[in-house]
C-alpha cells in the first residue's frame, strides 16, 4: 500500500474499533461456513515472523463439538460459549518450521528453529497470537461480533481437539452477532501518558 493512503473513514474506525465491543450474549442468528472462510481469507495477512503462521483454528459449530469444547471451559464463560454460534480454538502448532522452505523460500528459516524448542514455543506463541487479534478484526470487519476468552483447562482442551501434542491452544473466540443490548457500559482504557512514551 502507498505510503500516502488515506485514512478510513469514521464509520470503519468505528465498526473496527471505536463502538467495537467484547460480547458476552448472541442473537439466535447462525454464522455461515462461507462467512467463517471469509474471515480466514482476511486474516491470513496477519505478520508474522518469516511468514510463519503457526496458528491452527478450529471452527466450533456443531452441538457435538460444542458439548467437548463446553466440558473444558470455565464455569463463567459456559452460558456464552454455550450460546455463541462459533467458537474459534486459536491453536499454535509448534511444528510450524516445517512449512517454512514453502513460506519463506528464500533463506534456509526453518534450520534457524530446529531443535529449539524454547524458541519454538516463543514465536509460535507470540505470532498465532498476532493472527488471533487479525482474526478478530476480520470478524469485525465483516460486521460480526466476537469476544476473546483465556478461561479453560489448557491440558484438557488440547487432549480433547489436538491430541498429537504439537499444536497446542492460545486463546478462545466466541463468534457471532451479539446481543448490544445486555453490554455493560466501556470500561476505562489507560491514557497515551500512562501507557506510552515518545523517545
Amino acid at each position: 500500500m502507498a505510503m500516502n493512503s488515506p485514512s478510513l473513514n469514521e464509520v470503519v474506525l468505528s465498526q473496527l474499533f471505536t463502538q467495537a465491543r467484547t460480547h458476552n450474549a448472541w442473537l439466535d442468528k447462525a454464522v455461515s461456513n462461507e462467512q467463517i472462510e471469509q474471515m480466514y481469507e482476511l486474516m491470513k495477512f496477519a505478520p508474522t515472523s518469516v511468514n510463519c503462521n503457526p496458528a491452527r483454528i478450529l471452527f466450533i459449530k456443531s452441538p457435538q463439538a460444542k458439548e467437548r469444547l463446553l466440558a473444558c471451559v470455565s464455569p463463567g464463560n459456559l452460558d456464552k460459549t454455550r450460546s455463541a454460534p462459533v467458537t474459534a480454538i486459536i491453536g499454535m502448532d509448534l511444528d510450524f518450521y516445517e512449512q517454512l522452505p514453502k513460506l519463506f523460500p528464500h533463506v534456509d528459516a526453518k534450520s534457524w528453529f530446529v531443535g529449539k524448542e524454547s524458541f519454538i514455543e516463543a514465536t509460535a506463541f507470540r505470532n498465532s497470537a498476532l493472527q488471533g487479534a487479525y482474526l478478530i478484526m476480520a470478524v469485525r470487519a465483516l460486521g460480526l461480533d466476537c469476544g476473546a476468552m483465556s478461561g479453560f483447562d489448557a491440558d484438557k482442551l488440547n487432549t480433547e481437539f489436538f491430541p498429537n501434542g504439537r499444536v497446542k491452544v492460545n486463546f478462545l473466540l466466541n463468534i457471532g452477532y451479539g446481543d448490544s443490548s445486555v453490554l455493560m457500559p466501556r470500561q476505562p482504557r489507560p491514557s497515551f501518558a500512562d501507557s506510552c512514551k515518545i523517545l
